[in-house]
């Protein structure tokens, strides 16, 4: 069977319309993102077939769910998704394993009880389930609206910013959950979000959107380096980096990381060694210099080769590095160019403090 997501979609939304073709993994989170208001929501909701677009097709795993010219469209019932929303959804007068049964009595999962204790505990719900949603947090009930989600026994699971109704607390207690299922679900996930934050601790692609239109897809690592986009003029704006634990230093509480071409010295990271990580290195957190420094406070120096350079505001500039094949980006002042008298294909050394590399 033919693995992935294919899908073409027209459809007006007022000040601008619908405008977009791409592609979706057949596993792993995509992630759909973009300023509030780019047609986020309504590319999922196509997906879904909530949305009904002309001209449009959609095909999941070889199968066509919708292409106007021929005259099919599956109704949103017939296409085995899963649907989350910002509110979770639940049945406010069924408790939480009555809110889970839901969906798992209708699909071919429910001759197979082990299924459901294994979404349960998953998402860590067993303590959870005899109650009600009005006495649940923001984060269970998101968690319990994901349980239910996937005990639908969907082909593919569809998140339209899950977290974007939670306060920062509640945010930071489901993200873990979102990580597991990343590394756990056999199935294409599709995630709408507007936060970098999200977006680098659970994508593995990404789709931009802007005005309609998609202005780049791809893997999530390369895109985040891309001078071109407007990812690399955020504020935020940094690598993603994909590396493995190799060792711990309990001594300095510290952590090395692993990745291609090289070791990273980061604070501690509370995981097993040989565990994959993925960290952020913000633009904003690279100094550069021209020689190898001497003994100084900052553990990590990587050699490195300008790749490109773009102006990043007023007296500011967005250096692109090659560090042995690991794509970084400095933020430095438009002087600090001058004076290092910076051009492409210039070996320069990325100097990175330790304390400022995040999950």
């Amino acid at each position: 069977m033919t693995s992935g997501i294919t899908f073409r979609f027209q459809l007006p939304l007022g000040t601008f319309a619908l405008d977009v073709e791409g592609s979706i993994p057949g596993t792993g989170v995509t992630a759909l993102f973009g300023r509030s208001g780019c047609g986020k929501t309504c590319l999922l909701r196509c997906l879904a077939g909530l949305e009904r677009a002309d001209p449009a097709q959609l095909t999941v795993n070889g199968v066509c769910w919708h292409d106007s010219a021929r005259g099919i469209f599956l109704p949103p019932g017939q296409r085995g998704i899963g649907y989350v929303f910002q509110e979770g959804a639940l049945f406010p007068h069924l408790r939480v394993r009555a809110n889970l049964a839901f969906g798992f009595r209708r699909s071919a999962l429910f001759r197979r009880p082990e299924r459901f204790r294994q979404v349960v505990e998953l998402l860590q719900l067993g303590p959870l389930l005899e109650r009600l949603p009005a006495n649940l947090s923001g984060g269970e009930k998101q968690r319990v609206a994901i349980g239910r989600a996937l005990l639908n026994d969907p082909h593919l699971l569809l998140m339209d910013e899950p977290l974007a109704a939670l306060d920062r607390g509640h945010k930071r207690e489901i993200l873990p959950f979102l990580e597991s299922l990343h590394q756990q679900a056999e199935i294409p996930i599709v995630y709408v979000t507007h936060d970098p934050a999200e977006l680098v601790r659970i994508a593995d692609h990404l789709i931009l959107l802007d005005q309609g239109k998609i202005a780049a897809q791809g893997l999530l690592t390369e895109l985040s380096t891309r001078l071109d986009l407007p990812m690399a003029r955020e504020s935020d704006a940094g690598a993603v980096i994909d590396t493995r634990i190799l060792s711990h230093d309990d001594r300095f509480h510290l952590s090395t990381l692993g990745f291609p071409g090289g070791e990273l010295i980061v604070s501690w990271i509370d995981r097993p060694v040989g565990s994959q990580v993925r960290i952020r290195i913000h633009a904003k957190d690279i100094s550069l210099v021209l020689s190898p420094p001497g003994p100084s406070s900052i553990l990590n120096v990587l050699p490195a080769v300008v790749k490109d350079m773009a102006v990043h505001g007023r007296g500011r500039m967005i250096v692109r590095l090659d560090c042995r094949g690991l794509l970084l980006l400095a933020r430095i002042t438009e002087k600090s160019c001058e004076r290092l008298r910076l051009t492409p294909g210039m070996a320069v050394y990325a100097q990175i403090k330790s304390v400022a590399l995040t999950l």
